[in-house]
């Protein structure tokens, strides 16, 4: 079964993109045991990242990462519980601005491999229902996400 399913809008596609993406995304669903589910991860330039980000959150601004979950947090285990005959739910889709993460990669002098591996991995968490606005919740989601990174071996610098 596809963890996940990579889609392009208005850039173009990248084979070594889905690479990352898949690596990462397949560590996630073994780390925390997810069944019947799939992401979807959309691919995008800071303008159509904008666009959405306006017309979902009300902010008009580029961004890095959207997150558009489809279950709450606890609605996750039952859904992995649930007999579908093989039909998968999407755990909700992950915008990305690929020239943001390019951005970010130099920024913070690290590898593009790197920052799309933590987009991923970001967008992930916030899917399965954490966040980071409050101290306690932004350290939980933290450790996770650098948890997955370093399974994979993705290393900062």
């Amino acid at each position: 079964m596809e963890l996940l399913e990579v889609q392009y809008l208005d850039i173009e596609e990248n084979k070594e993109y889905e690479m990352v993406l898949n690596r990462v995304i397949n560590k996630c669903f073994e780390e925390e045991n997810l069944k019947n589910l799939y992401i979807s991860i959309t691919l995008t330039n800071p303008e159509n990242i904008q666009k959405i980000n306006k017309e979902y959150r009300n902010i008009d601004r580029a961004t890095d990462v959207l997150s558009f979950p489809m279950f709450e947090k606890d609605e996750i285990e039952e859904v992995c519980k649930m007999d579908l005959n093989g039909l998968q739910q999407v755990l909700g889709d992950v915008i990305i601005s690929v020239e943001q993460v390019k951005k970010q990669a130099e920024e913070y002098g690290h590898s593009f491999e790197r920052e799309l591996a933590y987009m991923a991995v970001h967008g992930f968490y916030h899917l399965m229902g954490y966040d980071h606005m409050e101290e306690n919740e932004k350290k939980e989601m933290r450790k996770k996400e650098e948890n997955i990174l370093s399974k994979l071996d993705i290393k900062r610098g």
